[in-house]
């Protein structure tokens, strides 16, 4: 029986061969695209839960009041680590991270710039990174001991052993190698090529125990018994013991199984993050492979004609409807797998660019036995979900009635088959609406002021010796008619590296813990930046030797500080007082999508590691690159070039959002796709029900086009109830999602009208050919079938 139920199946799908395609086509790109949306679900879920002690992995956060605002963030004391190792017995063991940094790696002639953490020697025995050589326990116990990954080793030493080599980090120190870790898998938080020791950090300084100093990450291992309801109550207190200038504040534990996907507070209180994502991706995955089904119904329903006098025979000759079901079923479940196989290659096709596009390294596990048997039961989901309906529907035909032509329902065919094709196009026209709004979101952003030119404006670290021959490499570049303007800062013009509430002026209230923005820059920088100046002055260190300590403030801090008149206001911050020399207009230093804070630009006693150019524009941006290259390495030969551009750095801050709308009018465009066909399905079941009404009406006079008219009319109909469906729905999920956002645009009639338009006309455009088919059609020839 299973040999026949096949060769039937088979004898089907090559007698109506275009049929067969539609259907495994729109099969295949709605199962390539659930693929897709969950080999990225699977990579997200999966961050950092290799782990063996995931279970008992915290990191340290803190939870204070600023601004009257209740803040949540995640760095944390030095001091903190060594504090809840000794004070809290449930605490088997502690780790600090250091921010990731950028050191020069010298081996003999080789040199190559790594990026990698200073952390405590405890990280390895914390975390599960496999050591390929060395002990977890020891590798980092000394202060110039050094850990590199398998690649970075073979980088430096080929195929020779690196226990033991010495390498020199950033022409300074020199560090034995320890340990060489197995490279970092894709799904972790976590992104070094090496692991100094925090003993390092010690023995030049950089370990401190002032509480006030939240400035690296804090990770803590409980104990196996103990539990996070115990040791919370004493978390509480902890500041209010230790920290004289925070003692209201708290510091909380974060589990590990929620760092990736949860970590958003709002006013203290976690509100989602890229869960959200998962969730909203997980649907369109869902929503995706359930309209390719929809379209696998209702082309199989219009083809009920054809199939029903093969049901009605078979039913007279005994079959009963358990068979039929089953056999219809076996042929959904066929075709499925046939899509399933088209829908892989598609996959394979596709992953490179879907891998660019969502900044991924994923791949199918096709080595994995797991993977197959998730491949098999997907494929036999999608059949059975796909056949479902036409196996019952067309089983339910009655012999007698089908025999003698008239076994259609017309309640029972065209509701449900007009039910799928609205809930198809709302979905399509959420999927639109959706990406209208994120993309008038990010080009709102975009055109706002950022306050700055960003033009021919580029920026390079202080590494090497870059620092000692700053005036010589400055001049330099002037003279040779390279730059236009320089200026040293602490940060690049599109970062925030430092900020603080313990800022201090004449008036501020006592209980004020507003965060201001901390900058620091030398001379020129106005003119080599092109901020805007409302008052004052730039820096001018030749002219005033004492603006080593000036302050110039932005507009926002101006006003925090109720300065009537800013020019010589005293600030102190860090034990020094700053004298006011200018006030320049807000700009961008962070997000686009917030507004700007308060901030306080400090002369060149503060801390200084960044060197912004601006380029002269009367050269090519190729000739001042490869003359400032030659001057770089003339007088810091051991590093390589590695500058940035102002304006390419700005532009990566709307990367999360142009990532999220080109995934939106992805699927709108899948989904729309994969819709199309199912009014192909819809108008094709039309024409076949109407084909003796269309003659009638063209014997007595109607025209092509009143006809084309009238079977167009149904499907409009259902494409603007789907527009009514899914515009609220549409709305309440935007406005939600741009409530993330206090810089956002406002959602405004014509983004739904736009939808509506681009839906409908879709929908003429595909159902229009088979009307004016049918429409075309010799009045003789259709009514001679009665």
């Amino acid at each position: 029986m299973l040999t026949n139920y096949l060769k039937i199946a088979l004898r089907n799908l090559l007698r109506s061969k275009g049929f067969s395609v539609i259907n495994i086509v729109g099969l295949s790109i709605g199962m390539a695209s659930a693929i897709l949306i969950i080999l990225w679900i699977q990579h997200e879920l999966s961050y950092d839960q290799f782990h063996e002690k995931k279970d008992r992995i915290y990191e340290a956060w803190n939870r204070s009041i600023f601004s009257n605002k209740l803040e949540c963030w995640n760095t944390t004391p030095r001091v903190l680590a060594k504090t809840m190792t000794r004070d809290f017995p449930e605490v088997e063991r502690t780790a600090r991270v250091d921010w990731t940094q950028d050191m020069l790696f010298t081996v003999g002639d080789k040199r190559l710039v790594v990026k990698g953490n200073v952390v405590d020697s405890t990280f390895l025995s914390m975390f599960s990174f496999p050591l390929l050589r060395g002990n977890p326990k020891t590798v980092l116990n000394g202060a110039n001991t050094l850990v590199v990954t398998e690649k970075l080793a073979q980088k430096l030493f080929g195929n020779t052993d690196p226990m033991g080599r010495t390498v020199k980090l950033n022409n300074k120190d020199l560090f034995t190698v320890t340990g060489v870790l197995k490279d970092l898998p894709t799904n972790t938080r976590f992104n070094f090529e090496y692991l100094l020791s925090w003993a390092y950090n010690r023995q030049n300084g950089n370990d401190d125990e002032y509480w006030g100093n939240n400035s690296t990450q804090t990770y803590v291992e409980l104990k196996p018994k103990a539990t996070l309801a115990s040791i919370e109550p004493k978390l509480k207190l902890l500041r209010k013991r230790y920290d004289k200038d925070d003692p209201k504040g708290e510091v909380f534990l974060y589990p590990m199984s929620r760092w990736r996907l949860y970590s958003s507070f709002t006013h203290g209180v976690e509100n989602g993050g890229l869960i959200d994502f998962v969730k909203l991706f997980g649907l369109i995955a869902i929503f995706i492979l359930l309209i390719a089904c929809i379209n696998f119904m209702n082309l199989s329903t219009a083809r009920s004609e054809k199939r029903a006098k093969e049901v009605g025979i078979r039913k007279a000759s005994g079959a009963q409807r358990g068979s039929l079901i089953a056999q219809f079923l076996g042929e959904s479940i066929l075709i499925a797998f046939l899509a399933g196989i088209a829908a892989l290659g598609i996959v394979q096709a596709s992953l490179p660019a879907f891998n660019t596009l969502t900044d991924k390294l994923l791949s199918v596990p096709y080595n994995q036995l797991y993977a197959w048997f998730f491949f098999g039961g997907f494929v036999l989901l999608a059949g059975l979900l796909a056949g479902s309906y036409p196996a019952f529907f067309l089983s339910s035909f009655k012999p007698v009635n089908v025999l003698k032509g008239h076994f259609r329902k017309v309640n029972a065919l065209i509701t449900p088959r007009k039910v799928l094709v609205v809930l198809q196009f709302t979905f399509a026209v959420m999927l639109i609406i959706s990406t209208i709004i994120v993309r008038e979101q990010i080009q709102y952003a975009r055109d706002r002021s950022m306050g700055y030119a960003k033009d021919n404006l580029i920026y390079h670290s202080l590494s090497g010796d870059i620092g000692k021959n700053y005036e010589l490499i400055k001049n330099e570049l002037m003279a040779s008619q390279v730059a236009v303007s320089i200026s040293k800062t602490s940060a690049p013009l599109t970062q925030g590296w430092s900020n603080s509430w313990g800022f201090q002026w004449a008036g501020k209230a006592q209980n004020d813990k507003t965060i201001i923005d901390r900058f620091g820059a030398d001379d020129n920088l106005i003119k080599t930046t092109g901020l805007q100046l409302v008052q004052g002055r730039d820096f001018d260190l030749k002219q005033y030797p004492s603006d080593s300590t000036a302050m110039i403030l932005n507009e926002s801090a101006v006003k925090l500080m109720g300065f009537k008149q800013p020019i010589g206001q005293v600030v102190q911050d860090n034990g020094r007082d700053w004298h006011v020399v200018g006030v320049i207009k807000d700009f961008i230093l962070q997000s686009p999508y917030f507004p700007t804070k308060p901030m306080a630009i400090e002369g060149s006693k503060g801390w200084l590691s960044i060197m912004h150019i601006k380029l002269n524009p009367a050269n090519s941006t190729e000739q001042n690159l490869r003359k400032a290259e030659a001057i770089f390495k003339k007088y810091n030969p051991e590093y390589p070039f590695d500058y940035k551009f102002i304006d390419q750095e700005y532009a990566r801050k709307f990367d999360n959002e142009q990532r999220i709308a080109t995934l939106s009018g992805l699927f709108a465009g899948l989904t729309i796709l994969i819709s199309c066909l199912g009014l192909i399905g819809l108008a094709t079941f039309t024409a076949q029900q109407r084909t003796k009404e269309i003659g009638i009406r063209k014997v007595l006079g109607a025209s092509i086009l009143s006809v084309v008219a009238l079977l167009s009319k149904d499907f409009v109909r259902l494409v603007i109830i789907s527009i009514l469906i899914a515009s609220p729905i549409a709305w309440y999920a935007m406005d939600k999602w741009l409530a993330d956002y206090e810089y956002k645009v406002q959602i405004q009639w014509w983004m739904f009208v736009l939808a509506g338009l681009l839906a409908v006309g879709i929908a003429l455009l595909t159902v229009s050919f088979q009307s004016i088919k049918a429409a075309l059609i010799n009045p003789a020839k259709s009514l001679k079938t009665e």
